[in-house]
């Protein structure tokens, strides 16, 4: 009985117990309930017991139905890898290779890639989108990108999977002319609130309302990193960097570090990461990028 059981039958078990009701399982599925209750019911005859309690308003796990669960987990998993390296092999080299990139991203490292890039695959367009926050992940999830290298988001949407590249680390500068920086000591977020802080331009539908690194009330949003380079060397307000963009800045004056009082949702950098679907891994081109990133990033 056990060698007919189908990695069908393990989704609608999964689905029914991480949605809490098989109404709702059918839901996440595209299916009718009284299909995913009958697939249930074959697949707990050939186990040969229940792996749900009925007695109450919402089906409960039994404890088999727990100890079987990540097992089934395991399985599905397995498969949906099996089937992502088949089509991969499938598919063979990419005829164009797309890309979405954090703006965050070490401009140099991105550079140096791209240029190994067009000397390991010369017949190989490679088109890149850069991109702030949530906008990084959009045209990896229309399916418009195979790989979203990101490191701007603390979440991750699912059936992606992150794969670490580097940290990036990222310092709150203002103009030596701005009020914040003749303060001495840690500067408290109400005195840093009191002053515009420039930020990023969030154009993605995935963090809409949300603020990362936000300490102010007073923010202008731009467009994109240039733009908010040029106007924190103008004194037009103070804002986090990644330190390859502001370093020579440093070091000539032209902008300075603040010493803020951080936030614990604020951290000292990013961590950026090569994203792709689950389902659809890199190709062979769009692998030795993900590699060269990270080797040269090393």
């Amino acid at each position: 009985m056990l060698d007919g059981m189908s990695v069908d039958q393990l989704r609608t078990f999964i689905a029914a117990a991480e949605e809490g009701s098989f109404s709702a399982a059918g839901r996440k599925l595209r299916r009718a309930q009284s299909v995913v209750s009958a697939t249930l019911a074959n697949l707990e005859a050939q186990v040969g017991f229940p792996l749900f309690e009925r007695t109450g308003r919402y089906p409960k796990l039994t404890e088999a139905g727990v100890a079987l669960l990540e097992a089934a987990r395991h399985v599905t998993a397995g498969m949906d890898a099996f089937k992502a390296r088949a089509r991969t092999l499938a598919e063979g080299l990419e005829p164009e290779l797309a890309v979405s990139v954090d703006v965050m991203f070490p401009v140099a490292n991105l550079t140096a890639a791209v240029q190994a890039f067009h000397q390991a695959f010369p017949g190989t367009p490679l088109r890149l989108y850069v991109e702030a926050l949530g906008a990084v992940l959009q045209p990896l999830l229309a399916g418009n990108c195979r790989v979203a290298i990101s490191g701007s988001l603390p979440d991750l949407p699912a059936g992606c999977s992150a794969e670490f590249l580097l940290s990036v680390p990222a310092l709150p500068v203002v103009s030596p002319d701005h009020p914040l920086a003749n303060m001495t000591g840690p500067i408290l977020r109400a005195a840093a609130g009191e002053h515009v802080q420039l930020v990023l331009a969030d154009r993605s539908s995935l963090t809409a309302g949300r603020n990362f690194g936000v300490m102010s009330t007073k923010t202008w949003r731009l467009g994109d990193m240039g733009a908010k380079h040029a106007f924190l060397r103008a004194g037009l307000g103070w804002g986090f960097m990644p330190l390859p963009v502001v370093e020579e800045d440093l070091k000539s004056g032209r902008l300075v570090t603040l010493n803020l009082q951080m936030q614990p949702d604020i951290g000292p950098g990013f961590s950026m990461h090569a994203v792709h679907l689950m389902e659809y891994p890199p190709g062979p081109a769009a692998r030795w990028f993900v590699n060269r990133l990270k080797t040269h990033s090393a």
